[in-house]
């Protein structure tokens, strides 16, 4: 009934409606579910930054991390430091003192393949091959 409800636009903005959602948000979910701008929150439960991108090798099946976006810039958040993925945040074992002493994430930078790049029987094609331009471009931040 509630969805149908919302689904035509006659909600009343219940309790019962409120916790349905709250719920929703509360739900867990897989690392690689996690959505960009996703808050990360301290053991407090206050917000102090939003998900950039998670970090993992996907042929091991392996959660390395999460880069997220803080007032300071990038940071890197362990898998150790991240005790809860749910559908409406991170939950960090990290305190709200020692957000400010995340570390930036570092390590080898990521880059995409761009093979139309140089492909054809062009000039300019052919300059690319002959003198060993990137195939590579990097991922901006």
């Amino acid at each position: 009934m509630v969805d149908d409800q919302r689904a035509n636009g006659t909600s009343d903005g219940s309790d019962a409606e409120r916790a349905d959602a709250a719920i929703g948000a509360d739900e867990p979910i897989a690392y690689t579910a996690l959505a960009k701008g996703t808050p990360v929150l301290s053991t407090s439960g206050a917000e102090f930054a939003k998900v950039e991108h998670v970090l993992q090798d996907p042929d091991l099946d392996l959660f390395d991390g999460i880069a997220v976006r803080a007032d300071g810039g990038l940071r890197f958040v362990d898998a150790g430091q991240v005790s809860r993925i749910t559908s409406g945040a991170v939950h960090t074992t990290i305190t709200d003192a020692e957000t400010d002493a995340l570390p930036k994430p570092d390590g080898n930078p990521v880059f995409e393949a761009d093979p139309e790049e140089y492909e054809g029987t062009g000039l300019s094609a052919w300059f690319g091959r002959m003198f060993r331009r990137e195939h590579w471009t990097r991922d901006r931040d």
